[in-house]
């Protein structure tokens, strides 16, 4: 089969360069200028990408010192009174700190031993999507916030610490019913041994892996996509409609697509750079929006692979969790911006 493919590819290709010899060119012209001001001027030469490394050491740094053993240790109890697994709120007080595809990798494996339901893994996935994928978009996002003058403290409470109690009450109350009041017999234990001085080095290097090996390569892969859609005059249209909801539901339109397809990193990066005179609205949905389990290749891709391996879930029960998770978080986005927004402006 593909190498039926592979022969249409070739006689496509030269009937191009036969017919319109130029039109590779110009492709390849539009792909690069889409790629390169992301890629080169906004992670490599300016301080967003020195942002992604520092927010990671921040990070660790944070977790060495006990945050992410603190958390959890605050919510497990909660989960207890809603007679609900306590291990459901691992991955997502871990996600807070660390990355969303390592969180399915740690926590996965300790549902399982916990003898979570079905159910309760479920829960987990799509409590975890309200949490940061990553600490630099919380980070950049803070630098956003501050610039509006919108207080962060009562935004953050409540769209990235009250999701971690209220999903979890509702879901197993509505669509994941089949949940069992149980006391962990040990708590993991998420604080590294490594010494202070190795964990700065340590998180230094992942930092920098992040940036070069996970954000650039997506950014880039993503933004091609797009070269290639605007060349073949289809993109504009399907931005446009992306625009008009997002803007409907209190969600700055440019950063929110960025957050939906490419990085939500990006997103809060140039979240910083938008008129000040936008409607202070679309920053808080943005922010909370960024703040979550996107962009969609990871809810659909990387996360069902990695939790349908560590976990008694499919692939596609992993997704819908995820999507349902996804759902609530777009909701509680568009709240917050009408209905808290008037409450944070300074």
């Amino acid at each position: 089969m593909f190498e039926v493919i592979g022969v249409l590819i070739v006689i496509v290709s030269l009937t191009v360069l036969f017919l319109a010899p130029d039109s590779l060119s110009q492709l390849f012209d539009t792909i690069i200028k889409e790629v390169k001001p992301v890629v080169v001027d906004t992670f490599l030469t300016s301080e967003v990408g020195i942002a992604v490394i520092v927010s990671v050491i921040v990070g660790r740094i944070l977790e060495r010192f006990g945050f992410t053993d603190g958390l959890i240790r605050l919510f497990v109890p909660i989960m207890r009174w809603f007679k609900i697994n306590p291990s459901v709120i691992i991955p997502s007080a871990y996600n807070i700190l660390g990355d969303i595809n390592a969180a399915g990798k740690i926590a996965g494996p300790i549902l399982v031993k916990a003898k979570a339901t079905k159910a309760e893994q479920k829960i987990a996935v799509a409590t975890m999507i309200q949490s940061p994928q990553s600490f630099a978009t919380f980070v950049l996002g803070l630098i956003a916030l501050t610039i509006f003058g919108i207080n962060a403290f009562p935004l953050i409470l409540l769209s990235i610490f009250a999701p971690l109690i209220v999903v979890p009450f509702i879901l197993s109350k509505t669509i994941y019913r089949d949940t069992k009041k149980v006391t962990l017999d040990e708590l993991p234990r998420f604080t590294p041994k490594t010494t202070l001085l190795k964990t700065i080095f340590s998180s230094a290097k992942e930092g920098t892996e992040l940036l070069l090996l996970v954000i650039i390569p997506a950014v880039t892969v993503v933004f091609i996509l797009i070269g290639i859609l605007k060349f073949a005059g289809i993109w504009d249209s399907i931005e446009a409609s992306m625009a008009s909801i997002l803007t409907l539901i209190s969600i700055e339109p440019g950063t929110g697509i960025v957050s939906f397809l490419v990085a939500p990193t990006l997103a809060v990066a140039q979240l910083a750079d938008v008129a000040a005179t936008i409607d202070p609205r679309l920053i808080v949905g943005s922010f909370v929006l960024a703040n979550s389990g996107l962009p969609i290749y990871v809810i659909v891709g990387q996360i069902p692979a990695i939790w349908a391996e560590s976990t008694d879930l499919r692939e596609k029960e992993v997704i819908t969790a995820a999507l349902i998770g996804m759902i609530i978080r777009i909701a509680t986005a568009c709240i917050l911006a009408y209905v808290l927004t008037p409450f944070l402006v300074t």
